[in-house]
């Protein structure tokens, strides 16, 4: 299984029989699930979508706004709850414009979710860590 480290960006390959949550990258050393999202830059997003083997799911936020900030707690605690299943990403639309114009994002927050770097699923609009959890779950599988 391919997993891209959050940190460096890196592609390591995780043995099947190896517990992903305690993977470590094997350039930067780091751990490859941290039970959090990871801000994701135009120049890393690409190999997160395209290279990762499970499911990655992208907020697409912006510091001012306050949906986003409101669902934030929500976010990273369903990303605790399904790391090394998922993999989470932030992708901050103000730092990061380029992107957000590139999957159309009109309205933040925007969560999206890629497989084998296509978009699966979208959803717009704040989200509580229940039904965060069960679009993900519904749209994961």
């Amino acid at each position: 299984m391919q997993i891209v480290c959050p940190h460096c960006a890196t592609v390591n390959r995780v043995p099947a029989g190896k517990p992903a949550e305690k993977a470590r990258c094997g350039a930067c050393k780091s751990a490859l699930f941290t039970g959090k999202p990871s801000e994701a830059t135009a120049r890393s997003f690409a190999t997160h979508i395209g290279r990762n083997d499970i499911p990655v799911v992208v907020d697409f936020w912006a510091a001012w706004c306050g949906p986003c900030r409101a669902m934030a707690p929500a976010y990273e605690r369903v990303a605790g709850e399904l790391e090394p299943d998922v993999r989470f990403l932030k992708v901050d639309t103000d730092a990061e414009q380029q992107l957000a114009a590139q999957y159309n994002i009109r309205s933040i927050p925007t969560v999206m979710m890629f497989k084998n770097g296509q978009v699966v699923a979208q959803r717009a609009g704040a989200s509580d860590a229940q039904s965060l959890r069960a679009w993900i779950r519904q749209n994961a599988g």
